[in-house]
């Protein structure tokens, strides 16, 4: 009888082993497939913006996944804003289509910056932030992998925070007499999902900065915010608690487990009777 109770006791914990372990691997694959973190747009969404601001304070207002244009004079700094949110590693690219070369007098470097919602200055991990442009070249292609935004940082640290980020393009190197010949560029910001790998503990109370100085594109009115169009998911939840509350189920279940063999085997499998 005794027997048959802890093989039923067994079949038990291994069962609800396999449903928990069924459950995270499931979840796990739901969060990694979420198209919302890497979605490309739909078709016949609208286009981006076909301006740039000039200073931060005008700075053109663009969407991740969103191609925005613009043209311009050599020599002008041109600015976009866009959302990042926690757990995002954001890229950002931009391609300069140069003037004729018959009508240039050298070659040219350009640069592309990005600064967090307080202007800081944030490195690339990698990318070629800056480029020389030959004398014969028709285009220039940069790009900036920023690290991946934070949920929360020391007050000290320059890390990555959700809000809002700066794109800067300008050109760094020319001979005199380029400037001012017409460019025309195209920017697109992209972000891989880093998910719990990158979490900490804490999170803000409300995005770095959400879109204080950003301009919409439409009719250079201030915006609201620059915000992710599924809104901000920095907060208390991450799939960081799924792991954690996961970890913690098996590791309950297996000590029943492990408890329930270690007690039939300390025992013998029949006992006599008035025992």
């Amino acid at each position: 009888m005794r027997s048959s109770r802890r093989n039923t006791v067994r079949r038990g914990c291994v069962g609800a082993l396999l449903a928990a372990v069924t459950l995270l691997t499931s979840a796990g694959g739901a969060v990694a497939d979420d198209p919302s973190a890497s979605a490309s747009p739909a078709d016949g969404e609208s286009p981006g913006p076909t301006e740039a601001g000039t200073t931060f304070r005008t700075a053109t207002a663009i969407q991740q996944e969103q191609t925005a244009t613009a043209d311009a004079s050599t020599g002008d700094y041109l600015y976009w804003a866009f959302p990042a949110d926690a757990g995002q590693r954001p890229t950002v690219r931009a391609k300069v289509s140069l003037p004729e070369s018959a009508t240039r007098n050298g070659a040219s470097t350009w640069q592309i910056d990005v600064y967090d919602g307080l202007r800081r200055r944030q490195a690339c991990m990698y990318g070629h932030q800056t480029r020389k442009a030959a004398p014969d070249a028709g285009t220039v292609e940069l790009s900036c992998v920023l690290r991946t935004v934070r949920a929360w940082s020391e007050p000290w640290a320059s890390d990555p925070l959700p809000g809002s980020y700066y794109v800067r393009l300008t050109v760094v190197g020319l001979a005199e007499e380029d400037l001012g010949l017409p460019v025309h560029v195209e920017t697109e910001v992209i972000s891989a999902g880093r998910g719990g790998a990158a979490d900490v503990d804490g999170a803000l109370a409300e995005p770095l900065v959400p879109g204080a100085s950003a301009v919409s594109a439409q009719g250079g009115s201030a915006a609201a915010g620059s915000e992710p169009e599924d809104g901000w998911s920095s907060g208390w939840w991450t799939d960081r608690w799924l792991w954690t509350v996961g970890g913690g189920v098996l590791a309950a279940l297996a000590g029943v487990f492990g408890y329930s063999l270690t007690r039939g085997r300390g025992r013998p499998s029949h006992v006599p009777p008035g025992l």
